[in-house]
């Protein structure tokens, strides 16, 4: 909150708590409304005047709506002790006057709050849906709204804070072309997704990427079917993608089962000749011993139910064939282990792992948050899907930890809710990586 303490806001504070409370001044000298509606006007915008160290509009917006309700909440107890002294020297006789000086209070600072609020829940991308609803809810109960709205102040100050040092580092010159290497970039993603131009699966990766000098392709292939034909379609995709660009090989990136999807077409496939490198994220190469069990324990006809629903929703979002079952079926630990008794990997590609685990699943996002606990039964350690034990393959494993409470979960390590972490720049991970690749002559 220490940050907010700056002379544009003090000014502020001080204006604000004197333009809400000058209704009996206003009453004896009725022209000064032509003073203090100006005033107030201006006081709406003041918050915003201060130079804002980011550039974003978003991010300006974000610091106006911030420092806003930041004022609001400093104005509140200069009015509160205002009205108790009026309350103590005009009632009873005059209690019209301490009436219409408290409605004048509460429209004032209605209308001051309203404008920091909204530009607060149109610009945030932190707050998230918990917040807003929570904020929403909680807004009419005294006390309670004030806690909340002061840890709405703090998440969005965070965010402020953090996405105005990422646009430094983004701007520097000398990290302008760190992320360009030798070959291409092939982001591949995992079960149950697609590559969308309204979602990007992989969050603010692929534009940081780009901003740092890379090239940025997709695998673009079907969300649920089996890893080899998962893998025939990411073949044809990547010969393609040499073909037309002329780029000779690529470096892939894949997350989850794209990991399993990638190394079956490099292995079986004759994708090898195109691939310079591969990273697999939180892919498990050995997989989850808890999707097993929980595919044995469902009843077929519940399972059948399950699976015809989903089948059906994502042939709505354009998958031609899905088929959930034969999906999640080769995650289980028994069809992963026969996966690797058959794959291979040429020397001359470099290939590498990583994962991160969740630690403390609570204070993640939901709903891996939920399945941490029963994913630990059975596989131990995890990121909320897969198991630690899972995630090693390659020349190179890299474990992600936070030093923080919350961990790093499956959806974090591809940026899908765009939350910033404490302690985890997803960003800056993925930078670092690619520049190692770009180190490495790939």
């Amino acid at each position: 909150m220490k940050k907010h303490f700056n002379l544009p806001n003090i000014v502020c504070f001080l204006l604000v708590s004197f333009a809400f409370n000058s209704y009996l001044l206003v009453k004896r000298q009725p022209y000064l409304l032509f003073l203090i509606v100006p005033l107030f006007l201006f006081l709406n915008v003041l918050p915003g005047v201060w130079p804002c160290k980011a550039k974003k509009l978003r991010l300006k917006l974000l610091n106006h709506g911030t420092d806003t309700l930041f004022v609001f909440v400093l104005s509140l107890l200069p009015s509160l002790i205002y009205h108790a002294v009026l309350a103590f020297r005009l009632l009873p006789d005059a209690y019209l006057d301490l009436l219409f000086s408290a409605l004048y209070c509460i429209l004032f600072s209605a209308l001051f709050f309203w404008n920091g609020i909204l530009c607060v829940y149109l610009t945030s991308t932190q707050m998230g849906i918990k917040w807003r609803v929570i904020g929403a809810v909680c807004g009419m109960i005294p006390v309670l709204n004030l806690i909340v709205l002061t840890k709405i102040i703090r998440i969005t100050s965070d965010e402020i804070a953090f996405e105005t040092l990422r646009e430094r580092i983004d701007a520097d010159p000398a990290l302008a072309s760190i992320c360009r290497t030798k070959y291409p970039i092939v982001l591949v993603h995992g079960v149950f997704f697609r590559d969308t131009r309204l979602f990007n699966y992989w969050g603010r990766v692929p534009a940081t990427l780009k901003m740092h000098g890379a090239t940025v392709y997709y695998g673009e292939h079907q969300s649920a079917l089996t890893v080899k034909e998962s893998a025939r379609e990411l073949t044809h995709r990547i010969q393609l993608i040499v073909e037309r660009s002329g780029c000779e090989k690529v470096n892939i990136i894949a997350h989850s089962k794209g990991g399993l999807d990638c190394r079956y077409a490099i292995s079986e496939f004759g994708l090898a000749p195109y691939v310079a490198s591969l990273t697999t994220i939180n892919t498990p190469h050995r997989g989850c011993l808890f999707a097993e069990r929980l595919l044995d324990a469902i009843p077929e006809r519940v399972k059948n139910k399950v699976a015809s629903a989903y089948n059906a929703t994502l042939k709505v979002l354009g998958d031609e064939s899905p088929d959930f079952l034969a999906a999640v079926g080769d995650l289980t630990a028994s069809a992963c282990e026969a996966l690797n008794r058959t794959l291979c990997c040429p020397e001359e590609i470099y290939t590498q792992s990583v994962g991160s685990v969740m630690e403390h699943p609570q204070k993640g996002q939901f709903p891996l948050n939920l399945s941490y606990r029963y994913v630990k039964n059975f596989d131990g350690e995890n990121d909320g899907l897969v198991g630690e034990s899972s995630f090693a393959w390659g020349e190179k494993y890299t474990l992600l930890r936070t030093s923080g409470s919350r961990g790093i979960s499956h959806g974090d390590m591809i940026d899908l809710s765009r939350e910033n972490i404490k302690d985890f720049d997803v960003r800056a991970f993925y930078t670092d990586l690619v520049d190692d690749l770009r180190q490495r002559g790939l």
